[in-house]
């Protein structure tokens, strides 16, 4: 089994000729509309096992006798998401990475108050420079980006 290296030494050599990754350039479609894939880096992933405390256990249970919102599990499990997402940024950007396609999340109870979450996606190279956009058609047509694109046929970048 391959470990992984999350530290910011490990970012690609080439990271930096891509375009910084925002969370624009994730999602869970499996094409990003206005880009074309150049290169496909494989699956990316963030994982995390988490567990309640006790007293968070204690709390979350007296909510459940009143019903509604379980606001210790419901902060529990949007941090937890967050943090697996952003592993998954991270992993991606050491890879050279501009953005990840067909992203998903899975969670598996380990045993009772222990889950682990899991944040994946294929982490692909996205053309910026070709970057379209839908005319009124509904067709793309190339579009000029600010920064990137030095000429784009006289016009003005966006």
């Amino acid at each position: 089994m391959e470990t992984i290296n999350l530290s910011q030494s490990a970012v690609h050599p080439e990271a930096h000729r891509t375009v910084s990754m925002n969370n624009s350039m994730v999602t869970t479609a499996f094409d990003l509309p206005g880009f074309r894939v150049v290169r496909s880096l494989g699956i990316v992933r963030g994982l995390s096992v988490r567990s309640r405390s006790v007293v968070g256990n204690f709390i979350g249970g007296l909510h459940t006798l009143f019903g509604g919102n379980i606001t210790v599990y419901t902060n529990l499990c949007e941090q937890t998401r967050t943090e697996t997402y952003q592993l998954m940024v991270r992993h991606a950007r050491t890879l050279g990475a501009n953005a990840i396609i067909g992203m998903r999340y899975d969670a598996t109870e380990l045993m009772p108050s222990l889950a682990e979450v899991l944040c994946y996606g294929t982490a692909v190279v996205v053309d910026v420079s070709a970057q379209r956009r839908p005319t009124r058609s509904g067709m793309f047509a190339p579009m000029c980006v600010a920064g990137i694109v030095e000429h784009c046929n006289g016009s003005r970048p966006l």
